[in-house]
Order: structure tokens, then C-alpha cells, then sequence
């Protein structure tokens, strides 16, 4: 009965073939770059290669920077000398001459003063004559006598509102009874202003004179 190749044997056989196959080809390379056979083949197929030295460009020099400007000193300030100009003297414009030769206005009248107020003093009333004050015994003894002055307010209706001696007789006693007197039953025409009566100070004289 024939031998009949199994699979294994089989495998075993074509993995030795590509084995062999490859230790070839890098057999075959390493000849061919040991004997210059691939350097000839490059030269055949991408031909000659040419080489060339490019030199580097010279660097141009900068051109150094400018020197800086030079400043001058200004010359020291000289104040300009003072010039005075004396202009004649301009005759006055006609605007102005006739502004002055005109005449001034005249001023307003002045205000007339109120009239003056027409005042009347109190005084007696002939209707109804002033009493005489009795005379203190005391003062008839003692041989007083003597006038007295008296500031009298007589109001609108002519009553008494107050009395006030202005000059003594020089004897209380007179003085009281003269005062006592006019406060108590004197009635007087009242003062005036332009007509009408007002409230007004007058002055009244109550002289004390012994007759026996």
C-alpha cells in the first residue's frame, strides 16, 4: 500500500520551502550591497545625483543708528528796550460837543411837605369853671401859700386820665390838695389836631392865697 502524505507532514514541508525562500533574498541583498551592484542600480534607475554647496549669503551690516541731535544753549533774554510814544492830544469828536453843549435836564420838583398838623392845648371850659381846692386848715394856720404847676392829661371827652406836679408851691400839703382837686371835679375842653379832639397833656396853674 502506497505512503500517503498527511497534513502535518504537508505544512511542515511548505514552511520549509518559505523559510529557505527567505534566508535567499537576504542572502541575495547582502551580495548585492557588498559588490556595488545596488549603487549602480540606483545610479540606472533615479541617475545621477548632483551635489552642489550652496554658500551661506554674507550678513549685511546695519547701518549704526544716527547720533543725536545736538541741542543749543538759547542765547540769554534780553528785556526789548522800553519805548514810550507820546500821541497828540485828539480834539474832542463833535458827538462829544454836542453831547455837552446840550442844556441839563432839570430835576423834578420836589416833593411838598404834609401840611403842618394844627394843634390846640387843653383848656377850661367857660361852661364849666375850674373849682378852687379848699384850702388846708393846717396851711392857713401856718400862713402857707404859693402857686403850683401841674402837668394835667385831659382825654376826648375833657375828663382828667392823670395829673402830675411839674413845679411845687413849696408845701406838700398845697400840692396834695391841688392835685386831689383836679382829679376829682375838673372837666376841661379836650386838645385839638386839625380839629378833632385827642388825648393830650396840658399844663394848669393852682395858686393858694390867703385873704383875711
Amino acid at each position: 500500500m502506497p505512503y500517503a502524505p498527511t497534513q502535518d507532514s504537508l505544512f511542515f514541508t511548505r514552511r520549509g520551502l518559505v523559510l529557505l525562500a527567505i534566508i535567499a533574498v537576504h542572502v541575495g541583498l547582502f551580495w548585492l550591497f557588498n559588490s556595488g551592484l545596488s549603487k549602480q542600480l540606483v545610479e540606472v534607475v533615479l541617475g545621477p545625483i548632483e551635489t552642489r554647496m550652496i554658500e551661506e549669503a554674507p550678513q549685511e551690516d546695519e547701518p549704526p543708528p544716527p547720533p543725536p541731535p545736538k541741542i543749543e544753549t538759547p542765547p540769554p533774554f534780553v528785556p526789548p528796550p522800553e519805548i514810550s510814544i507820546e500821541l497828540p492830544a485828539e480834539a474832542p469828536t463833535r458827538a462829544i460837543t454836542q453831547t455837552t453843549s446840550e442844556r441839563p435836564t432839570a430835576p423834578p420838583p420836589p416833593v411838598a411837605a404834609p401840611p403842618p398838623v394844627q394843634r390846640v392845648a387843653p383848656r377850661s371850659d367857660p361852661r364849666r369853671p375850674l373849682s378852687q381846692p379848699q384850702y388846708p386848715p393846717a396851711s392857713r394856720r401856718a400862713g402857707e401859700e404859693g402857686t403850683v404847676i401841674l402837668e394835667v392829661l385831659v382825654l376826648e371827652n375833657g375828663r382828667v386820665g392823670d395829673a402830675r406836679i411839674k413845679q411845687s408851691s413849696g408845701y406838700s400839703r398845697l400840692d396834695e390838695a391841688a392835685l386831689r382837686e383836679v382829679k376829682r371835679t375838673w372837666r376841661l375842653r379836650p386838645g385839638t389836631e386839625n380839629g378833632k379832639p385827642v388825648q393830650m397833656w396840658g399844663q394848669f396853674a393852682v395858686t393858694f392865697k390867703l385873704t383875711d
